[in-house]
């Protein structure tokens, strides 16, 4: 192949190059381009790529509060129902303990501050409000509730000792030595860092200390589960039950009469234990009791 290069005197300067420099010269041409569009490409499409995903990421986030608000709300709900469901069940009770009541037993009533909230409904929630203005109100709504709960439980606990037998009444501390080392009501789970309802009270003590019938009764159950461990269950009448869980050793079985203060276990760490302690419940008809109200002062 002859390119012909013209000087400034118009002189003809033929140079010749091969088909192969040619052909190369053209790859090495098409090569830049190529790289070139292909650079071009990549920025437009990472560009539109980041954009995606931060579209995606926004849409997320709000489906995400979307879920947690519908969430708050429902909780809301089961709250207020609960707190009806409280003040209801106080009221009757109180009713039937005024006809009662006997000298200057008081009954418990709501504080000064408390009563102004009552029939003033739940919080509105609207869109606008933070996940963290959400957990507040769910908060405030909890307080109140635990307050009707307290309430609830010491008008019971009133109710149920004018009704039944002395001996048959568990009001005796279920060890002799050891601590209260979680108490009746919400709390945070010590095992998966939730919050849940607690419904007996832990005694922490040393293992083997004695475990005690708080009450006369006959033995229900006796036996191993995944939760209580080894576990004991008294009947004592009047829908009445006790429950002592987590032992290390029964000393009773199912059918057993027990008298008041018997040593029926020893404590222990079975089942679903962080250590060594008593879980003691008071039930009646199936449902948990605050055992704070029924034990008598040491």
């Amino acid at each position: 192949m002859k390119i012909l290069f013209i000087s400034k005197n118009n002189i003809k300067k033929p140079l010749t190059l091969s088909i192969q420099l040619f052909v190369f010269l053209i790859l090495v041409l098409i090569s830049a381009i190529s790289v070139t569009v292909y650079s071009i490409s990549n920025k437009l499409a990472e560009h539109y790529s980041d954009a995606k995903i931060e579209t995606l990421k926004l849409d997320l986030d709000f489906s995400s509060y979307q879920r947690s608000l519908q969430l708050y709300i429902q909780q809301i709900g089961e709250i207020n129902a609960r707190l009806a469901e409280l003040d209801n069940q106080t009221e009757r009770l109180q009713s039937i303990l005024k006809k009662q009541i006997v000298g200057k037993q008081k009954l418990p009533t709501l504080p000064k501050k408390e009563k102004e909230f009552e029939n003033q409904g739940g919080p509105f929630i609207n869109s606008n409000l933070t996940d963290q203005d959400v957990q507040i109100a769910l908060q405030a709504l909890m307080h109140r509730m635990q307050i009707r709960e307290d309430i609830f439980n010491e008008t019971e606990s009133i109710l149920l000792k004018q009704s039944v037998i002395k001996d048959t009444l568990p009001d005796l501390y279920p060890v002799s030595v050891g601590y209260r080392s979680s108490s009746y009501g919400w709390r945070i789970d010590p095992i998966l860092g939730i919050r849940s309802f607690h419904e007996g009270l832990d005694f922490s003590a040393a293992e083997g200390d004695e475990i005690k019938a708080t009450a006369s009764g006959i033995v229900t159950a006796a036996g191993k589960a995944p939760d209580y461990g080894n576990y004991i269950k008294i009947k004592h009448g009047g829908g009445i039950e006790t429950r002592y869980a987590h032992a290390s050793k029964l000393l009773v079985k199912k059918g057993d009469l027990i008298n008041k203060d018997q040593v029926i276990a020893l404590v222990g760490n079975t089942g679903r234990s962080t250590g060594p302690h008593l879980h003691y419940e008071i039930r009646l008809n199936g449902r948990s009791l605050d055992p704070r109200k029924y034990l008598k002062k040491k």
